[in-house]
């Protein structure tokens, strides 16, 4: 294990050793995005650009497995002149299908309107909230259905229709702890009590 004398402005030499630079490298390439080169990495673990050059490349042989201990699940490589850390080509789907779940998809327009509906005015159906927003609303409905953030309450003993209501996700996507803490619609809208139009739309 070599040492590496580092002179930082206005104070003493400093003395690393190579598992020092290693370390402090490793701390930086955690938290970069963006792949950077050997003399911005030195710039960053203050240690001369031959010491980091050696502390990249044990790295990537103790990653690889080739140190004597496990393969890891990511890997240092060289992209474009700079080095970063990637997951492995093999662990690709794994971690596609992690992030997509723990991030979905955002909603669509039409989604959030027909979502804002059923959450003023649940319990409603369909044909109900078909009525407001003036388009079919069936697809919509089973998306946010699957999504969780709506659900089958009941169903209209006199005309079978099935009237929904959201579930507690929507409580907890919004980061509000009942409905009553949505904001007040503008009182220039429609409130519904006079029913409404379109009942024929079932």
């Amino acid at each position: 294990m070599t040492d590496e004398t580092v002179t930082e402005p206005d104070e003493a030499p400093v003395v690393r050793t190579s598992a020092d630079v290693a370390r402090r490298l490793e701390a930086i390439l955690l938290v970069i995005d963006e792949p950077q080169s050997l003399v911005h990495l030195a710039t960053a673990v203050g240690a001369p650009v031959p010491a980091v050059r050696q502390a990249v490349e044990t790295l990537v042989a103790d990653y690889d497995g080739e140190s004597g201990g496990p393969r890891r699940g990511f890997e240092l490589r060289e992209v474009g002149g700079g080095w970063r850390l990637y997951v492995r080509e093999e662990h690709d789907d794994l971690v596609s299908e992690f992030v997509n779940a723990q991030a979905p998809s955002r909603l669509s327009q039409a989604a959030l309107e027909t979502l804002a509906v059923i959450a003023y005015k649940q319990p409603v159906t369909r044909s109900q909230v078909a009525a407001i927003r003036a388009v079919n609303v069936d697809s919509v409905v089973r998306t946010l259905v699957a999504r969780g953030l709506i659900t089958e309450q009941f169903t209209d003993p006199e005309t079978g229709a099935i009237n929904y209501g959201t579930t507690d996700a929507l409580l907890v996507n919004l980061g509000i702890n009942s409905l009553d803490e949505l904001p007040h619609i503008s009182p220039l809208l429609d409130d519904g009590a006079d029913g409404f139009e379109g009942e024929v739309l079932r």
